[in-house]
């Protein structure tokens, strides 16, 4: 029989005299065999994180907390929390400041470093606690478990991050260039004390709101102006164009990795859009801390797939049998592991875990760079075959160039229109002005593990470039697979904390790899294309090239056209696995 019980407690309750940190019960109600808590902590003076607390009803015994710390306020939450219940331990999620019941203004990303550890230390002097804490979540939630890293409290003994954003270059930003998709999660996330589901997922507005800037030639800071809707977020967020102090606060920036000592789990997806984010944590633990334990579990799945196991069908691709895992069911494996002496997940063969496509297997290796044997040279060339140029493994004797012009004022035409994996598959690319390369044939089955990176060579008229690189597998049917893609901005291309400006008509070598990882069979007759163009459309910021912010360009910066001269020395290098 279900038992309801409820009750307001109007008392707080001093757990730390040394820091005046107190809480609040605000509610408790038993449902079933759980209690559950609604709880406001008070980390520092007139600071209130809210949050809900889920013990087993007539237990007292001190058990290992799972904690969740999230921005996204649902109905849901209280099934996570029992689930946690269920498998022994003590659940706790805990809200973004400003969120829940807490009083305080909304701000995203800017308090969670200190909030969590407060959160934390509270938890780990709880009487219903072991001493041990351990976080997991996705996406935001993956955030704000690398955000607790930063300064480390000794009660937090794991993470399990699953697609986490990295504030400053991966959301709201990729690669220096501000992506407009992220415009309207700040209404989202920041209207209400839960979610603003009706006006966040309004697609229609802000699909018509990013042409309706793009066909105006307006400054992107004007945005919100032509939407109609002050966007704070969005203003403070663009005042931040380079990857600055305000962005590394949020997060554990180079030496700090070295100070995470902890077993770290992560999930992640080929077609997750914010994969470049939460791969940027993994390579930077193990860069600062060659002796890190962080183990990645990744494959065919996007964003949501990454936290909850993927499905069949993604986008039009049909997955592998073998290609479905449970996240949650390996996330409290892990748990169980860490924080209980139990057995490691089975999954975990080494530190990496991923599922080649195509071919319904998984496999391991100690490290990214270890999921390929070989790399793959190919240069450029202006050699033309049919509708394409080459791309071959020796470079052009004679040094060449092609040329691209881009007029920026033509709001007919745009570029770089087949970065987006949606579908997968497809039967025919966008139109554009950019350069298509391709291979010969394979001569047999190749397998592309790990991201593709490259060098490319050229020279513009202008100060700055936003630049687009995608890859596909033409399969032998003649359709295309989209592969992987990378998108940055040429000032921001060796430095993604300065912004170095290009110097009109000199040669400029720009390297790139930050792209999508992907382990894949090519089949034997696919051939591997790559589109380099120049990105210009609706769906991120437009750069003029005047080598001003480029939040305030306007179309009155676009009395000259680009001119952009493409060298043949330039390369893409493809991480090839050789059995």
């Amino acid at each position: 029989m279900k038992i309801f019980f409820s009750c307001l407690l109007l008392v707080l309750v001093s757990c730390n005299s040394s820091n005046q940190e107190k809480t609040a019960v605000v509610s408790t109600k038993i449902e079933g065999n759980y209690v559950i808590e609604d709880i406001l902590i008070e980390t520092e003076k007139d600071i209130f994180i809210s949050g809900i607390v889920v013990k087993k009803k007539d237990d007292v015994s001190p058990k290992p907390v799972i904690l969740q710390h999230t921005i996204y306020v649902r109905n849901r939450d209280i099934y996570t929390l029992k689930h946690a219940v269920d498998n022994g331990y003590v659940g706790i999620i805990t809200y973004t400041r400003g969120k829940y019941k807490s009083p305080n203004t909304i701000v995203p990303y800017e308090h969670e470093v200190t909030d969590t550890y407060a959160v934390i230390d509270w938890i780990s002097k709880q009487k219903w606690c072991n001493g041990n804490v351990g976080m997991y979540g996705g996406s935001y939630n993956g955030f704000t478990q690398w955000a607790a890293t930063k300064k480390m409290h000794p009660a937090l003994k794991t993470i399990v991050p699953a697609a986490a954003n990295r504030p400053g270059n991966g959301l709201p930003m990729e690669n220096n260039v501000f992506i407009n998709p992220n415009y309207e999660w700040a209404f989202l996330v920041g209207n209400n004390k839960t979610l603003d589901t009706i006006v966040g997922n309004d697609r229609q507005r802000f699909r018509s709101l990013k042409f309706e800037w793009w066909n105006s030639g307006s400054a992107y800071k004007k945005m919100d102006s032509i939407d109609g809707t002050p966007n704070a977020f969005f203003q403070r967020w663009i005042s931040h164009p380079s990857y600055d102090e305000y962005w590394q606060n949020m997060i554990p920036y180079k030496e700090e990795f070295a100070k995470i000592y902890i077993p770290i789990l992560m999930f992640d997806g080929y077609y997750n859009d914010s994969q470049n984010s939460n791969l940027y944590f993994h390579r930077q633990h193990y860069k600062y801390n060659k002796n890190a334990e962080n183990y990645l579990i990744i494959g065919a799945y996007d964003h949501i797939g990454s936290q909850k196991g993927g499905s069949q069908q993604l986008r039009g691709y049909q997955l592998d049998e073998n290609g479905l895992i449970d996240p949650l069911k390996i996330t409290y494996e892990w748990f169980d592991y860490i924080l209980k002496n139990g057995s490691k997940p089975t999954i975990l063969k080494d530190k990496i875990n991923y599922q080649v496509m195509g071919t319904n297997t998984w496999k391991t290796a100690n490290s990214i760079d270890a999921m390929s044997t070989q790399e793959l040279k190919l240069f450029l060339t202006d050699y033309k075959e049919e509708n394409y140029l080459q791309l071959l493994e020796s470079q052009q004797k004679e040094l060449k160039s092609l040329s691209q012009t881009i007029d920026f004022k033509d709001r007919n035409t745009s570029n770089n229109n087949n970065s987006y994996p949606f579908p997968i598959i497809e039967n025919e690319l966008n139109p554009t002005n950019g350069f298509k390369f391709i291979t010969k044939p394979f001569e047999e089955d190749t397998f592309i593990s790990g991201s593709f990176s490259g060098e490319l060579i050229f020279t513009i008229n202008k100060k700055d470039v936003d630049i687009g690189v995608t890859l596909f597998e033409v399969l032998p049917s003649g359709k295309f697979f989209h592969l992987s893609g990378f998108i940055g901005r040429a000032s921001y291309a060796k430095d993604e904390t300065t912004r170095n400006l290009l110097t009109p008509n000199e040669i400029c070598t720009l390297p790139f790899s930050n792209t999508r990882l992907i382990s894949k069979k090519l089949q034997k007759g696919s051939r591997l294309l790559v589109i380099l163009d120049v990105n210009s459309n609706p769906f991120s910021q437009l750069n003029y090239g005047t080598g001003t912010d480029v939040s305030d360009e306007t179309i009155k910066d676009a009395s000259e056209p680009l001119k952009i001269e493409w060298f043949t020395d330039s390369y893409i290098k493809i991480p090839i696995f050789k059995p």
